[in-house]
């Protein structure tokens, strides 16, 4: 019988690093069968291990699109956090070569084939960025099974933003709309985009809602601030969407501790609809 609670071992290809305390590790399976078979869709998550720290839930930043390429050897799986405690400084400090451990992928996703022929709009906020990213990604390696696409992006310095590279892939492409935003009162010198919270970017930039859809994934004070400019553009509640993933622990609903009434952010999440997250009980 297999444990559910065993991870798989990955090696790090790659590090990146995003801003002073946040890291994209590039991560490839040891074992040649399940890099092979390996499947998930946008928005999943996985439980990564430090082994002797313990494992942290982030979701997979890096999109499916990208996995043909290990029958090439280029295929990867991507994760990025924060060092905000043990496992996660336990991870910052690794090296190119070193393993980590990888379970899932666990939760549901976003409805991606759902999405097909409809304007995308996808706001993110800081490390927010990173549950989107694979959905964009999606997005841009089928750029002919979707209609407009809008990308609205803040942090709250400039040092904040993650993906800068990709960023400066994606202001330069033609079929996009990429609005990027810092908040007032950061050092903005040299800084070409504009200055405000993200929700007011959002609602400046005002994409059309007709057969659109919205994702967005951010701190829980941009997220609330958000939702409304949503319904003030005439965005259907249940067609935006956002994750909750930071309330998990063991992703398999068996610890209770993403729990909120009777609902298991792990199983039943991490993606909601902003009309799911409504009928939430009151103490979430």
């Amino acid at each position: 019988m297999n444990n559910i609670y065993q991870p798989h071992l990955m090696t790090i290809t790659e590090i990146i690093p995003e801003t002073y305390d946040t890291t994209t590790l590039k991560l490839k399976f040891q074992d040649e069968t399940l890099r092979n078979s390996f499947n998930f869709q946008p928005g999943q998550f996985g439980m990564f291990s430090a082994f002797g720290a313990g494992e942290s839930t982030f979701c997979i930043s890096s999109s499916p699109t990208r996995l043909p390429r290990w029958n090439q050897g280029e295929g990867y799986l991507e994760c990025t956090f924060r060092k905000v405690g043990h496992v996660t400084k336990s991870l910052a400090n690794l090296e190119i070569g070193d393993i980590i451990g990888f379970r899932g992928p666990y939760g549901n996703s976003f409805p991606m084939v759902e999405f097909k022929g409809k304007n995308i709009v996808f706001v993110g906020g800081g490390i927010g960025l990173a549950p989107l990213r694979s959905a964009i990604w999606y997005c841009l390696d089928k750029r002919d099974q979707f209609n407009d696409i809008t990308i609205i992006y803040g942090a709250r310095t400039v040092a904040d933003l993650v993906y800068k590279q990709e960023i400066k892939e994606w202001e330069k492409r033609s079929d996009i709309r990429l609005v990027k935003t810092v908040d007032p009162g950061c050092d903005t010198e040299g800084w070409d985009g504009k200055v405000c919270l993200a929700p007011i970017a959002f609602g400046d930039a005002a994409p059309s809602s007709t057969n659109a859809v919205g994702l967005v994934c951010g701190p829980p004070i941009m997220i609330k601030f958000t939702l409304p400019v949503f319904d003030k553009l005439g965005f259907p509640p249940d067609k935006v969407y956002t994750t909750l993933e930071n309330r998990m622990k063991c992703g398999l609903g068996k610890c209770g501790r993403c729990n909120v009434g009777n609902v298991y952010i792990c199983k039943e999440g991490p993606v909601f609809t902003a009309a799911q997250l409504k009928a939430l009980p009151a103490e979430y």
